[in-house]
């Protein structure tokens, strides 16, 4: 990371605490749950403004912007929200320990859109014996949607690693022929869905899974693996990890003198200025042709230029988030997942609680999200979780990506 870079993280993270301090200073709390007052909300939220995987810092920080927008606006049912983002540094036992502040110190009514699969993991059992609502967490990973049953105040948001895995793989399925696959995954969670995923999407198929390989997100570098992957004969190259290593993985392939016929980037890793640096200018031929899922519309692509949505997160952006990459992605999926917690929390009504916002959620049926492609909705069903589950496939193409095909659907296809 760049001594600018983590000058900016640092900023953000003080600007957000101060921002929320200031606000909700000397506020009583009292009521029939902690965190609302007649006339405020207080949500939490850990993300990791430092650390390997920074480049998330850009979820917490659209969500913040669209919420100062809301509340510029009056609120919601005349209380404006508050939102409190700590750093974890994507480190599991650092959410662990920032969560239990947020809930046990700061009385916050719920924690919304924390980023990480191991991280969500690690308190989803506190925060369901607790029954404070773990609302739209910020990680794909499917148990989030499958053990509603379990864990009912835990709901996540994103489609889930294990369908995004599927699509993939029923594409290769159906255009690729007799392809071998080689996947570098994160061992996790959260790449482990992926890679089930893409083997489910291939069944009966002549698409064969060759090699593949693991990294720890502890790990500094995964040459060894793209070395392995490399060897292992496969046309096609899975890159299942988070930014960092996805940029690693297309640049050490490229070193290699690999030219896999084509490549799978996961969505977590395929925003457009993270797909342009993995790319060395256009130069790594590695990258070009990509494919990967989108459920977002992207500020990039030349088609949401004059859309109303992309304008209104130019806006907000510009307003509440000065100098941030308005070109980067994740920014937008913040704002399209705290638009949704605004409309939920509009749903509950004056009398607020979080066993009302439980309920709100477990039976959601949201269209019309302007951040999300047109004709994705947003729905939840006994023991289903995960409200988005359609998406797009996009190819990216002398820099950009290019959205092709119809929706796809996934609810526990097989």
């Amino acid at each position: 990371m760049t001594r600018k870079l983590a000058f900016a993280l640092a900023a953000l993270a003080l600007t957000l605490a101060v921002g929320v301090t200031a606000a909700f200073a000397g506020t009583s709390r009292t009521g029939a749950d902690p965190g609302v007052t007649p006339t405020s909300i207080l949500l939490g939220a850990t993300s990791p403004l430092s650390g390997t995987a920074s480049a998330y810092a850009s979820v917490a920080r659209g969500a913040n912007a669209y919420f100062e927008h809301v509340n510029a606006r009056g609120g919601v049912n005349g209380r404006k929200i508050g939102y409190e983002i700590v750093d974890d540094a994507y480190n599991p036992a650092q959410t662990v320990q920032a969560t239990r502040k947020l809930v046990e110190q700061e009385g916050v009514f719920a924690i919304f859109n924390a980023l990480g699969t191991e991280h969500n993991l690690a308190v989803r059992e506190y925060l369901n014996s607790q029954k404070v609502p773990q609302l739209f967490a910020a990680s794909g990973a499917t148990v989030f949607g499958t053990e509603a049953g379990k864990y009912p105040y835990t709901i996540g948001f994103q489609p889930s690693y294990q369908a995004e895995g599927w699509v993939l793989g029923k594409y290769l399925a159906r255009t690729q022929g007799a392809a071998k696959v080689a996947v570098l995954f994160q061992n996790d969670d959260y790449g482990k869905d992926l890679l089930n995923g893409l083997k489910k999407g291939i069944q009966r198929s002549r698409v064969k899974i060759v090699a593949a390989q693991p990294y720890e997100v502890t790990a500094s570098d995964v040459q060894t693996q793209v070395v392995k992957l490399r060897g292992s004969g496969a046309n096609t190259f899975a890159v299942f990890a988070t930014p960092k290593f996805a940029i690693q993985a297309y640049v050490y392939a490229s070193k290699l003198g690999w030219k896999p016929k084509l490549s799978l980037a996961n969505a977590v890793s395929s925003a457009s200025n993270i797909m342009q640096l993995a790319s060395e200018g256009g130069t790594n031929k590695a990258v070009e042709g990509a494919v990967s899922i989108v459920f977002l519309k992207d500020p990039t692509d030349p088609r949401w230029k004059n859309d109303a949505a992309i304008k209104l997160y130019r806006s907000v952006m510009k307003r509440y988030a000065p100098g941030a990459n308005v070109n980067d992605v994740y920014h937008v999926y913040g704002m399209s997942a705290a638009w949704t917690a605004v409309e939920a929390i509009r749903k509950v009504g004056k009398n607020l609680t979080r066993e009302g916002l439980v309920e709100v959620t477990e039976r959601m049926n949201l269209s019309g999200n302007p951040f999300l492609l047109p004709g994705i909705a947003l729905k939840t069903g006994p023991g289903d979780h995960f409200p988005i589950e359609q998406m797009l496939l996009q190819r990216w193409h002398k820099g950009a990506w290019k959205s092709f095909g119809g929706l796809w659907g996934y609810r526990g296809a097989s």
